[in-house]
């Protein structure tokens, strides 16, 4: 992964740039020698019925390499989370969900069955997520902890 040849990603929305969907962008742009390419477009909503809707949603996910899931939309927008989900899977992308943020419950089973891997909101542990899903990259990352002794 370079400049040259970002990860094409695609962050679930409902036509509305939520407090979620902006801070996955935050977290990403938070990482050093992360590059990524953002196909999905909250703020351009398709005009027409519900097949429009999910036609511009097929048409934003066919080129990304991975689906980053966000489980915030699933309490008012279940269909349309579904129908993203259900779409990624039959054509073979990976889906990396994020739990709900700053809450202790966990995402409803109905999409944590849907996603190939659950992920807290950290994002060193997003980017991780995204390389192992997207290009089979994994990382070798270590924590080092500093303490002194008296």
């Amino acid at each position: 992964m370079s400049q040259s040849n970002p990860v094409r990603i695609f962050v679930t929305h409902a036509w509305e740039n939520s407090d979620d969907y902006l801070r996955v962008f935050e977290y990403l742009e938070s990482q050093r020698n992360f590059f990524y390419r953002n196909y999905s477009t909250p703020e351009r909503r398709p005009q027409g019925d519900q097949e429009a809707l999910r036609e511009d949603l097929r048409r934003q996910m066919t080129p990304a390499e991975a689906i980053i899931a966000l489980s915030s939309l699933y309490p008012a927008h279940q269909d349309l989370l579904t129908f993203q989900l259900l779409y990624a899977q039959a054509s073979h992308k990976p889906v990396i969900l994020l739990k709900p943020f700053g809450a202790p419950q966990e995402a409803p089973k109905a999409i944590l069955d849907l996603a190939d891997e659950v992920v807290e909101w950290d994002d060193r542990a997003l980017v991780d997520a995204i390389r192992r899903q997207a290009r089979h990259e994994e990382t070798t990352r270590w924590d080092t902890i500093e303490f002194k002794l008296d």
